[in-house]
């Protein structure tokens, strides 16, 4: 399906444009629910990290109006993504084999949303890539008593803690970092 995607989007798998040794990091922000409260200083937060590691790059993006082919160039190019679990995340299928993917949740999602929270970790899975774990946001006010507490924890904004995700991005960094110097992912072998 990614070498389809990138074909009919005229994605040219043989050269990324990069050097070759670039670790190319997108966060992935969507609106409403389930977005970041703060998207400059989760960016700020990894734009730091990705400073320390050579070749890194951050590119921020939003989900919201992006056509299929802006959506399939933009994860074909991306060898780490940070996004909150959403719909935006079935993009992750675009990226390479080997590439990571860091998820975040807002407060409740963890006790509440059941077995559809590890939808991505699985998808990364089957895709050949790796799920380098979630972050569930642990502040925030409790749902009122309601018959429909998910769709209140759902549509929830996620928090930052920059302390965590700097040591978190470091460690993800680093190992992508040390993948591609072992072997840069394989372009896709479309026959």
């Amino acid at each position: 399906m990614r070498c389809k995607a990138r074909a009919y989007c005229g994605v040219d798998t043989s050269d990324d444009g990069g050097p070759p040794s670039a670790l190319r990091v997108t966060l992935l922000f969507r609106s409403g629910g389930r977005a970041f409260k703060d998207e400059a200083a989760v960016t700020r937060v990894f734009q730091k990290v990705c400073a320390r590691v050579a070749g890194c790059t951050v590119a921020a993006a939003h989900s919201d109006n992006a056509t299929f082919c802006d959506q399939v160039r933009l994860l074909s190019a991306t060898d780490v993504l940070i996004s909150a679990h959403g719909a935006q995340m079935a993009n992750m299928l675009f990226m390479d084999r080997n590439s990571s993917v860091m998820e975040f949740y807002p407060l409740g999602w963890r006790q509440r949303a059941g077995g559809g929270q590890f939808v991505y970790r699985w998808m990364a899975d089957r895709a050949g890539m790796r799920h380098e774990g979630s972050w569930w946001d642990p502040n925030g006010e409790p749902c009122p008593r309601s018959p429909d507490i998910l769709s209140c924890y759902k549509n929830r904004q996620i928090g930052h803690d920059e302390a965590y995700f700097a040591q978190w991005g470091a460690r993800v960094f680093a190992a992508a970092k040390e993948r591609q110097a072992r072997s840069k992912a394989a372009p896709c072998n479309c026959s």
